[in-house]
């Protein structure tokens, strides 16, 4: 009966996809709580604590049960949205990770911006431009970005611009001065700023984010760049820009117009990875610059083996990584028809 829907057919076959890397993903998530050194037991009672009191939490946690009764309670709990709670704030880990996600996307999503925004039209001209002073400029400016330790780019940014000149904003989202002067509306600070009209502190956020978004897109954009000179490359080289050439077309429209149309759609893809990284992977840049995001909150929560967070916390980037697929596909269909 399937095969008289082949769209029904496709949206049943990903959703049976989709379900199923999420049950693998809940899986490895709780192999690796369980796999962690830390003793979540400990973590609630201390190192003092008797053994009556460390043995009656261990029964609380179900850490009694079988591993597979205890694999399938954490199912449940996570589909009915209980997350645990956080052994370091005391509060339910899902709000944790409300509060603070916000801070991420603001710094990640600015930052993706400025790496795509550098890292397409140089990729663009190193491929034109191949073998060329352009090309070998690029290319190191793309070296660079991907071979220095993002903590140290950070730490020299700091001496730099904040401590020597005073260009920019130091740690934090805000300077001290203007903390709890915005009512806290969508966590989104800028936004929050605007709808209070506080232009102050919209420009103190500004101040304090475009270092660190700035450093982080130019880390991406080093990706971003090889990608794109790849993908060009691939495409300068085909039969069909000789041809378009030839019929007269500018060197200008047969390169944007013929092969950078090519290669929107796997661009497509490239994009949404960099910006999963970011979301997930800035806890150097987070670190060193005091923003408090997820990242941040990932790295506390693991130095003190709290596994309900940090469990959450895994499955919550697999679960970005899978949304920006599926993103990535929808996407396909608007840059390529062909593939509807």
């Amino acid at each position: 009966m399937l095969t008289e829907y082949p769209r029904l057919r496709s949206v049943l076959g990903q959703a049976t996809t989709i379900a199923i890397t999420l049950l693998g993903l809940l899986l490895l998530t709780f192999i690796i709580g369980r796999m962690m050194p830390a003793d979540p037991v400990r973590a609630i009672v201390g190192e003092d604590a008797s053994r009556e009191t460390y043995e009656q939490v261990f029964n609380q946690l179900g850490l009694d049960r079988p591993v597979w009764e205890q694999f399938l309670r954490y199912l449940g709990d996570v589909f009915s949205g209980d997350f645990g709670t956080s052994i370091r704030t005391g509060q339910p880990v899902i709000n944790d990770i409300l509060h603070v996600m916000p801070a991420t996307i603001e710094l990640a999503t600015l930052a993706i911006l400025i790496g795509a925004g550098l890292g397409v039209p140089l990729g663009v001209i190193a491929a034109v431009n191949k073998d060329r002073w352009p090309d070998h400029v690029v290319r190191v400016f793309s070296l660079f970005g991907h071979s220095m330790p993002i903590f140290w780019t950070g730490m020299i940014a700091l001496i730099i611009f904040y401590a020597k000149l005073g260009w920019v904003g130091g740690s934090g989202r805000m300077s001290q001065f203007y903390i709890g002067m915005v009512p806290d509306r969508t966590g989104f600070l800028l936004i929050d700023s605007l709808l209070a009209g506080q232009m102050d502190v919209f420009w103190s956020a500004i101040n304090h984010l475009i270092l660190p978004a700035a450093l982080l897109g130019y880390s991406s954009s080093a990706y971003i760049t090889r990608m794109t000179r790849s993908f060009m490359l691939d495409q300068l080289g085909q039969e069909y820009m000789t041809t378009a050439r030839v019929k007269g077309l500018s060197k200008r429209q047969t390169i944007w117009h013929h092969a950078f149309g090519n290669i929107k759609v796997q661009l497509v893809t490239i994009v949404a990875l960099a910006y999963g990284g970011l979301l997930e992977g800035a806890v150097l840049i987070e670190t060193v610059f005091g923003w408090p995001g997820f990242g941040q909150y990932l790295t506390n929560n693991l130095i003190i083996g709290d596994m309900n967070a940090v469990m959450t916390c895994v499955l919550i980037v697999g679960v970005i990584f899978i949304a920006l697929n599926l993103l990535s596909d929808l996407l396909y269909r608007v840059f390529d028809p062909r593939t509807k």
